[in-house]
């Protein structure tokens, strides 16, 4: 009896979930509950009702939610029409005689497949030692994406606006240096920069450092990046968005490669020459463009760049080569639906230095990271063939003096 007593008072405290539309009909219902409970089989039977009745609702509103949930989320995928694979061979036309076979194997290798082109520069002398696929690489460029960073990081750095310690604020509580808004290419901080700098000296450094005029010294075929004479109107982004990612900016693999082989050699822009012949080989000499007031600069951009392949945009490198430290930028960016992965670096070893430039054309598969994928592969390439070991042994020349 004390069994049904209590299993009565627990039935009473149970929710009631059926429409109770009045206090009147509230009680009736507790009444009716309270007489059929007196019965031992009717007991269970309503039990087991209020129990599916709270499954149901509980349930129901789940799947309400869930429903809510889902319906609410919009992803929107750009398309892409590029084509991020070849479908013939690259190399066809390339000019060869004059560059280093070694370096060139190691390029086509690590490019494989993919719609792209690879260039590879000494930075003490400019000489460029293996391009692969040279229509793209002499072509008028793209979108430099976010591989604009280095020029308006050594911008910001010479003017005194921040060092690669200072932390800045993006709003709120929210606060970067340089060294990890290079790591992770943050574009809110760099318009920040761009912004602060204004455009008139953001377009003299990128003159400065080489944009819109030709990178090579008489290479024929090489065409002309662009760098616009006025700011972006405001409503497409102005100076801030031509600051992250190169918003109106067209930049060549040869013009990214002198810029950073300018930071790897400590300040001086070379022409870049491509030798065609074993004689233009042999009577090689160097030409300066000029002389960059960046040396003090370096250590504090390439803390950054260092950052970025070891935990940042291009640690993929590092998936396929670590014997050195690597210092480079990743870039990605898209238009008209052709999507543009770039990836600048330079192997810092004991034996030299040496400058590459990976840029990728097609559609999603094509990025920065996978531009950096490959130049592990083409570092390792060099690795197993002891390139580095044999560069200690060889004689460089290099420039003096600006010449013509």
């Amino acid at each position: 009896m004390k069994y049904w007593i209590n299993l009565i008072a627990v039935l009473l405290t149970l929710p009631v979930f059926a429409s109770t539309s009045t206090v009147t009909t509230h009680h009736h219902r507790r009444a009716h509950t309270s007489a059929s409970v007196q019965d031992p089989k009717a007991a269970h039977t309503h039990l087991a009702k209020l129990q599916h009745s709270r499954r149901v609702v509980r349930t129901g509103r789940s799947a309400h939610l869930r429903r809510t949930h889902y319906t609410h989320r919009h992803r929107y995928y750009e398309r892409f029409t590029g084509n991020s694979f070849a479908d013939g061979d690259l190399t066809s036309g390339d000019i060869v005689t004059g560059e280093d076979p070694v370096v060139r194997q190691a390029a086509i290798d690590a490019l494989g497949n993919m719609n792209g082109t690879a260039v590879a520069i000494d930075p003490s002398n400019g000489r460029i030692l293996a391009m692969v696929n040279q229509k793209l690489a002499l072509s008028s460029g793209a979108e430099p994406c976010s591989t604009i960073k280095l020029s308006v990081a050594l911008a910001a750095l010479e003017e005194g606006i921040v060092t690669k310690d200072t932390p800045v604020n993006l709003g709120g509580h929210y606060h970067m240096n340089m060294t990890e808004a290079l790591a992770h290419s943050n574009n809110l901080y760099f318009e920040t920069l761009g912004r602060r700098l204004g455009f008139e000296r953001v377009r003299h450094y990128a003159n400065e450092f080489g944009l819109g005029e030709l990178a090579g010294y008489n290479i024929p075929g090489e065409q002309l990046g662009v760098y616009p004479s006025q700011v972006l109107p405001a409503s497409e982004g102005g100076v801030g968005r031509m600051c992250s990612f190169g918003e109106g900016v067209s930049m060549t693999p040869l013009q990214l490669g002198a810029i950073v082989a300018a930071i790897a050699n400590g300040g001086t822009l070379y022409y870049l020459q491509h030798p065609t012949t074993p004689q233009e080989v042999a009577n090689f000499q160097p030409r300066i463009k000029r002389t960059l007031d960046i040396g003090k600069l370096i250590p504090e951009i390439s803390d950054g760049m260092h950052a970025a392949v070891e935990y940042g945009t291009a640690r993929s490198l590092k998936a396929n080569f670590n014997q050195f430290p690597v210092m480079g930028k990743t870039g990605t960016c898209s238009n008209n639906g052709t999507r543009f992965g770039w990836f600048a670096s330079y192997a810092d070893t004991q034996y030299g230095r040496i400058v590459t430039v990976f840029f990728l054309e097609g559609g999603r598969p094509t990025f920065g990271p996978k531009a950096a994928e490959l130049t592990g592969y083409f570092y390792r390439n060099l690795w197993d063939h002891s390139y580095f070991a044999e560069k200690q042994t060889t004689d460089v020349p290099t420039a003096s003096a600006p010449m013509p």
